[in-house]
């Protein structure tokens, strides 16, 4: 599970980073979770889009993040780029299935 994947990657960074890079990529990661969480429950599908478009643009946020803490010596390039692969996958699903939806309406 990406969250779980991001909370732990994100106890070896250093504790400066507390309330910048890591607050910032938990919150991303929460957010992709939730939103999708949040929008199923709504009562329409354009409801429920809107809310996975905010957990696609979450999702793009933490990939920046992941590069940018890879780009800061934070992140080694093999944890890098499982993260990387994992949220792209993501990413993926996400419009997928909004394209879905969209199609549906």
């Amino acid at each position: 599970m990406l969250v779980k994947e991001v909370y732990s990657i994100t106890e070896k960074l250093p504790i400066e980073e507390k309330f910048g890079l890591t607050s910032q990529m938990r919150r991303a990661a929460v957010s992709i979770a939730s939103n999708i969480a949040e929008g199923s429950g709504k009562e329409s599908q354009k409801e429920f889009l809107r809310f996975l478009e905010t957990a696609y643009s979450s999702a793009f946020e933490l990939e920046t993040q992941f590069i940018l803490a890879e780009d800061l010596a934070f992140l080694n390039k093999e944890e890098s780029a499982h993260l990387l692969s994992v949220v792209q996958e993501i990413q993926k699903m996400i419009y997928g299935f909004s394209k879905t939806l969209k199609s549906n309406l």
